[in-house]
C-alpha cells in the first residue's frame, strides 16, 4: 500500500514538474531561489530540488547550462545556506507565531511540530543529513531559530551539510552527462535517479512521521 501511494506521489510530481524545461527555462537563476526556497520557506517544501541539483549538473556537463561545475555548486552552496539562514531568523522572530497560525494550502502545522520531533530526536543530523529529507529540509533550521541553536554552530552545520547535499546530487549528473553514449537516454537515468533516490527516503519519512505523531499523541 505504502509502495503503491509512493508511486502514485512521485507520478504526480513528475508530471507537475519537467525539471529539465524549467531549468533550461529559468536558467541558473531558478536552481538557485529553488534551493533557497526549500531550505528557509515554508511554503517551498514541495520542491522536487534533488531532481533539480541532478538535472542541473548533467545540462552543465551537456552544455544546456552555461556555467562552469565550480560555478555551480559554490552559488548553489550559498543558496542552501542563505535559505537555511532565512529560516534561522524566521524562527527566531517568528516561531510562536507559526503554532498559533491556521493551516493553509501552503502551511500545515504538523510539518512543524514534526520537524520539530525529529530535531529534537536527532539533534544536528536535522540541519546536515536532514537536507536529503523533504519536510525537515525546510522547516529544520526554522526550529533551529525558535529553539535558539547558537549562530555558529548553525553555520557550521549548515555549510557542511549544504557543501555534502549539493555536491551529491550536482556531480553525479555531470559525470552521466559527460558520456556522450548515454545522452538518448538522459530522461530515463533522471526519472530513475529521482526514483532511486525518492522512493526509500518518502517511505522512511512517513515511517518516521507516523512514529512522531504517536509520540506527540501520547504527551497530549
Amino acid at each position: 500500500m505504502i509502495k503503491t501511494s509512493t508511486l502514485a506521489m512521485l507520478t504526480g510530481l513528475l508530471s507537475i514538474f519537467d525539471v529539465e524545461e524549467l531549468i533550461k527555462y529559468g536558467g541558473l537563476l531558478i536552481i538557485l531561489l529553488s534551493v533557497y526556497g526549500s531550505t528557509g520557506l515554508f511554503f517551498c517544501f514541495f520542491i522536487p530540488v534533488g531532481a533539480i541539483l541532478f538535472t542541473t549538473g548533467i545540462l552543465v556537463a551537456t552544455g544546456g547550462l552555461h556555467y562552469d561545475i565550480f560555478t555551480v555548486c559554490s552559488l548553489s552552496i550559498l543558496a542552501s545556506v542563505l535559505g537555511n539562514l532565512t529560516g534561522y531568523w524566521f524562527g527566531w522572530k517568528a516561531g510562536p507565531t507559526l503554532y498559533r497560525r491556521k493551516d493553509s494550502k501552503f502551511f500545515r502545522k504538523h510539518h512543524l511540530t514534526t520537524a520539530e520531533s525529529f530535531y529534537k530526536k536527532y539533534g544536528w543530523l536535522a540541519l546536515t543529513i536532514g537536507l536529503y529529507l523533504p519536510i525537515i529540509r525546510t522547516f529544520a533550521s526554522t526550529v533551529a531559530g525558535m529553539v535558539k541553536l547558537s549562530f555558529r554552530r548553525l553555520i557550521f552545520l549548515t555549510f557542511t551539510g549544504s557543501v555534502v547535499w549539493i555536491v551529491s546530487f550536482v556531480l553525479p549528473g555531470y559525470f552521466i552527462g559527460k558520456m556522450p553514449f548515454l545522452k538518448p537516454w538522459l530522461k530515463y537515468i533522471i526519472i530513475l535517479f529521482i526514483i532511486l533516490v525518492t522512493i526509500p527516503m518518502i517511505i522512511w519519512i512517513r515511517k518516521e512521521l507516523k512514529n512522531l505523531r504517536e509520540i506527540n499523541r501520547n504527551k497530549e
